[in-house]
Parts: structure tokens; sequence; C-alpha cells
């Protein structure tokens, strides 16, 4: 696993040795960061279901300035944590050991506003609507946001205001859809 663009492009990353974990293949890595950037300037970035920390370094090597990844198991955590300090990120990348809800919970205590977030949750929780209106009743988004999310093809759901869908593009059992943030 590498990372594909930007300030990090070619730098080889550690996968998560768990097979709690699906990692983003290189090639749907760069597909996606084609179809919502593919580069940022600047911004903060949430991976709320870190794994291997990939898709969050991909999105700093490309243009974010901060980034937030969270992962519940500790393997996923600590290679997110090593990915990180092998990149030497440690001062814009944090990671945080803790369940989504927790974290969605103290990051809108913090008061954080995110400009891209990444959901690929493990599939088949039924979660991401409930994330989404999280983030919005929370005040979470800023206005333009892009979210990314990668879930099975039977759970891809119906997008509904302040969210509109911008690309959706299905890649054999996963649906990836592409959403703003219209404030």
């Amino acid at each position: 696993m590498r990372v594909i663009a930007g300030k990090f492009k070619s730098r080889q990353l550690k996968s998560v040795d768990s097979s709690h974990t699906r990692p983003t293949t290189d090639k749907n890595k760069e597909n996606l960061f084609n179809m919502i950037g593919p580069y940022f300037d600047g911004g903060i970035c949430l991976d709320l279901f870190g794994g291997s920390g990939g898709l969050g370094i991909e999105a700093l090597s490309r243009g974010m300035d901060e980034l937030y990844s969270v992962d519940k198991q500790y393997k996923a955590f600590a290679t997110i944590r090593e990915n990180f300090k092998l990149l030497k990120i440690e001062d814009v990348a944090h990671v945080y050991k803790m369940d989504f809800r927790k974290a969605l919970q103290q990051f809108a205590q913090l008061g954080l506003k995110f400009d891209l977030v990444l959901l690929d949750p493990p599939y088949g929780l039924k979660i991401n609507q409930g994330i989404l209106s999280f983030l919005d009743e929370h005040h979470m988004l800023n206005d333009g946001c892009l979210v990314v999310v990668e879930d099975l093809n039977e759970e891809a759901f119906e997008i509904t205001q302040p969210f509109v869908l911008k690309k959706q593009q299905s890649y054999g059992i996963t649906t990836l859809q592409i959403l703003e943030y219209k404030e």
C-alpha cells in the first residue's frame, strides 16, 4: 500500500494485520481522489473508520491541512499511528482509538468543522445516514464539505438535503457515493 499523489507520493504505508479491515486498493484510491479532487486547497479531514490511515494520509498528501483519524480496533489504531510517525505528520494528523459515536461526540464538543469526511465503515452496519444526520445537527461541516461514503450496493441510501449527491460509482459489491454539504 502506498500514497498515490501529492507531497508523500510513492511512500509506502503499513497495512493492518487483521481480517477486520479492508484496505482500499491503490486503483480505487486513485479513482476516488480523481472524483473528489484530485487536490485540495487546505481544510480539515475526518476519516471516521481509519483502518490503516491510507485514505486520510492521501488527503493530507493532496493538500488537506489537518487530519482526524478514528478506529476502535487496537491493531488499526497502532498502524495509523505508525504510518503517521513514518511520514512525520503527527503535528497535523491525530489518531483516536475509540468508537465512532464517542469520537463524533468529542469532536462536536471541541467545535471541529470538517471540509472532507471519509466514511468507510464495516459493511452491513447501516450507520452512514445516522452519521450524516449527527454531523449536520451538530454543525460539524463547513459549507461545500465533501463526504465520501463507501458501502455495500444494497446499503446505498437516498440522499436528502442539506446533502447533494455529486457522483455515484459502483465497484463490484460496493458503491461509492460523493456528497456535498450545502448549508
